[in-house]
């Protein structure tokens, strides 16, 4: 079903909890005839009608037209505008069963619900004011927030950190626009120059640059990277790979070429989400199935953003591994692991640039840790969460078309251009500053940007 992004008439029903069987599912409605609809549904007949806002109530849902019992809920009233989407609004929490969750909103529906769009209940609250476009850009960051840091910063932007920033920046540029656009009104008082502050324009275009430059970094954080694990056979990939996890994935067996296929997992390393993968271990072999193996490694090393590369101490680097290392891309960054010190004496010499490590005593495990965290972040300190970053594309360029217009107009200042031409860029730049807000929107930038919500939020 195609949503209108700009009609908030209709009453909407989704499911906000995963639909798969669980302890209890929640059911969210919303829209101006949301609470004397759900009351048909419920078996205490006026409960809900006339329940206040922020108050749950228990009974049964009913169907509304056989009043056939479908299951024992807890329903909870919102009144606008003190709700999610500005809206009347309620939530129905009932048993996770399948059956039910699937009886209950075909029961929604036949009372004069339509299922909700993605990401509709979101956009609402946003066209009712109660969020801006950041903020509600930041409800499905913090969705799919993989780490703490990256749920941390997040929540930061739903709290209005981001919005804050770019205001506070668009309300010095206004009071200069107005400066300006005050010329324009009386030219008859016009000197010739364009009174204004040409140190607020620099701070400005710094501060917007400076927020434009945090997408690398607030994009690392939410998307995460690919991280290979890679080494010939036997150098202990498969029990690093489990070290690292702190739990068994890949089997672990002193018989080459154990792993055949690559096994990937999830790993938060200072903050970024990486997928980690224990890829087969890199050698020549005529064996078909191993070879298959092989080869899908190369391709993810190919891919990855970093390699942790192992070296088995025991045998030391051999010819076979300074060919791997080679291969690499020049700019692939790689951590090179000396690994199984446990097996010989303490004060063996171990190859410049290689961190030692034991999987059996867990030496090494925190310094490979560090070392590709300072691979894939650039050299760069771990976030902490409190700071301010965008991790979007959407608002990445319009910050970058926000400096770039700032640029212009500085240059326009300093070569004593006319009004007319600094206030058009100057107007570009607060332009761009309010599309990232949300201050000026299309419906094309609301579908696409609320149709990858999760249906539900």
């Amino acid at each position: 079903m195609q949503t209108n992004y700009t009609s908030t008439d209709d009453c909407i029903v989704a499911l906000a909890t995963p639909y798969a069987e669980s302890a209890i599912a929640v059911i969210r409605a919303s829209g101006d005839h949301c609470i004397s609809y759900a009351d048909r549904l419920f078996s205490r007949p006026g409960a809900i009608a006339t329940a206040d806002g922020n108050r749950a109530h228990v009974g049964y849902l009913l169907h509304p037209d056989s009043r056939e019992r479908i299951d024992q809920v807890v329903c909870t009233v919102y009144r606008a505008p003190a709700s999610y989407t500005g809206q009347d609004s309620v939530e129905v929490s009932c048993h996770g069963s399948l059956s039910v969750i699937q009886a209950c909103l075909e029961a929604f529906r036949a009372a004069g619900f339509r299922p909700a769009g993605p990401g509709e209940f979101t956009l609402r609250a946003f066209l009712a004011g109660k969020l801006g476009l950041t903020q509600a850009e930041a409800v499905a960051e913090l969705v799919r927030a993989r780490t703490r840091t990256a749920s941390t910063l997040a929540l930061g932007r739903l709290s209005g950190r981001l919005e804050r920033r770019i205001e506070a920046i668009k309300q010095s540029l206004l009071r200069v626009l107005a400066g300006v656009e005050i010329q324009l009104d009386y030219p008859e008082e016009d000197t010739g120059e364009v009174p204004h502050d040409i140190a607020s324009l620099i701070r400005a275009r710094d501060d917007v640059a400076a927020l434009a430059d945090t997408y690398r970094t607030g994009a690392l954080y939410q998307d995460g990277v690919l991280v290979a694990l890679a080494g010939a056979t036997n150098a202990g990939k498969s029990s690093l790979f489990n070290a690292l996890l702190r739990e068994d994935r890949s089997i672990v067996s002193d018989v080459h070429g154990t792993t055949r296929d690559y096994i990937e997992a999830s790993v938060d390393v200072g903050g970024v989400p990486v997928k980690l993968v224990d890829t087969a271990g890199l050698r020549d072999v005529d064996e078909q199935v191993e070879g298959e193996g092989i080869r899908r490694s190369g391709q993810i090393i190919a891919r990855s953003a970093a390699v942790v590369y192992l070296v088995d101490a025991t045998a030391g680097v051999s010819t076979g591994d300074e060919q791997n290392l080679a291969s690499f891309a020049p700019d692939k960054p790689v951590v090179k692991v000396w690994n199984k010190v446990d097996l010989l004496p303490v004060d063996h010499a171990v190859p410049e640039g290689y961190i030692r490590s034991s999987v059996e005593t867990g030496e090494g495990i925190t310094g490979i840790l560090d070392a590709l965290f300072s691979r894939i972040s650039g050299g760069a300190a771990a976030l902490t969460g409190d700071e301010t970053v965008v991790d979007s594309a959407r608002q990445h360029d319009l910050l970058r078309r926000a400096a770039e217009a700032l640029e212009r107009t500085i240059a326009s200042v300093h070569d004593g251009m006319p009004a007319d031409i600094v206030a058009v860029d100057l107007q570009d730049a607060v332009g761009a500053l309010g599309e990232i807000t949300g201050e000026v929107s299309t419906d094309d930038v609301l579908e696409t940007m609320f149709g990858g919500f999760c249906v539900g939020k």
